[in-house]
């Protein structure tokens, strides 16, 4: 079986993820809200479709600010749904803005979203997804995977004899402290 190690070394767009962020911890709020708006977007299209497009998504959302984007109005949205440099799926669209209100509300009630995920974590899988649909839009299983395993919080994002893992383990990813 052909794993993401295998394919993304040397890639213009899937090697600099693989070997710089895939996997590897996150506690940066903006960059953790970052993650789950890319993996929704994906969601019915390939991850190079969105790693192509990320520039511009950074650029429509602001960085990822979640303050900024939790204050988007009907004029934001309709700039966003004309953006052709970004998925213009309005579900998308409208989960990014509430999600970002979301999470300023687990920002309020837990210090912050990493703070969140810490207090759940760890938890099997099918866990994670009930609490994602809980709490966010447009979370079904496939995308709360990607978005833990891209952030540290499951194990499996490289394989063991890949650098990347190596790498990743020194930094004392969340799914490693908790085994």
């Amino acid at each position: 079986m052909t794993s993401y190690c295998d394919i993304a070394p040397g890639h213009p767009f899937h090697g600099p993820y693989h070997d710089r962020e895939y996997g590897f911890p996150v506690r940066d709020d903006d960059r953790l809200f970052e993650r789950l708006v890319l993996e929704i977007n994906q969601a019915g299209l390939s991850w190079l479709t969105i790693l192509k497009k990320r520039e511009n998504f950074t650029a429509a959302f602001e960085g990822f600010g979640i303050a900024r984007v939790a204050d988007y109005d009907d004029t934001q949205r309709a700039r966003l749904l004309g953006d052709a440099g970004i998925i213009r799926n309005r579900l998308k669209v409208d989960a990014a803005i509430e999600n970002a209100r979301r999470i300023r509300a687990l920002q309020a009630s837990h210090g912050s979203f990493a703070a969140w995920l810490d207090a759940h974590h760890p938890r099997p899988h099918a866990d994670w997804v009930r609490l994602f649909r809980a709490h966010f839009k447009f979370t079904g299983g496939e995308i709360v995977r990607e978005f833990l395993l891209s952030t540290g919080y499951l194990e499996g994002a490289h394989r063991p004899d890949c650098p990347a893992h190596a790498t990743i383990l020194k930094q004392s990813p969340p799914w490693l402290m908790a085994g």
